[in-house]
């Protein structure tokens, strides 16, 4: 992994994380414990401040970043952030699944329990609301989240990527 201090900012990190060979963590980056961090995944702090809870898994090609003086990234606990997504200085809750190939502008607010469906476009200043499926370009709420689909996408996912993490560490 390439970690690099930038305008005096080094990203840090908690407990039992994983970080592929080929990651990137630039910059005001914090993150907290089990988090993991995939290969060719970019988190570019360098001009906004990033910060990322526990039980967090960031996968393949995923790029954080943020925009200068305007907005930075907060990302919640036990979110999962799906393959080539792009989140960018926005804010996702709690136990939030970030779909493969979505982007999530500047100043959106995606809401605790909520679902960014595969190729989402959440443009500037979406708010989604908690427990919601987001899906489309632009994205358009299409339903409530169920409790099958917080068990069964949600929080099995970010529980799995726990595991596979742990593959790598032995």
């Amino acid at each position: 992994m390439l970690i690099k201090t930038v305008r005096g900012f080094t990203p840090s990190y908690g407990a039992d994380c994983f970080f592929a060979e080929n990651a990137t963590v630039i910059g005001d980056v914090i993150m907290g414990d089990q988090v993991s961090v995939w290969f060719q995944a970019i988190i570019r702090g360098d001009v906004n401040s990033i910060r990322i809870g526990n039980a967090v898994n960031i996968q393949d090609g995923v790029v954080i970043h943020a925009t200068f003086e305007t907005a930075s990234t907060q990302i919640g606990n036990s979110v999962s952030i799906g393959h080539n997504a792009i989140v960018h200085g926005c804010t996702l809750e709690d136990n939030v699944l970030v779909g493969m190939g979505s982007i999530i502008m500047d100043h959106c607010v995606i809401g605790k329990n909520s679902i960014i469906a595969a190729g989402a476009v959440l443009t500037q200043n979406t708010i989604v609301p908690p427990g919601s499926v987001y899906a489309g370009v632009p994205a358009r709420k299409i339903k409530d989240v169920d409790p099958d689909l917080q068990k069964n996408e949600i929080d099995r996912i970010a529980q799995n990527y726990i595991t596979y993490a742990s593959w790598f560490k032995e």
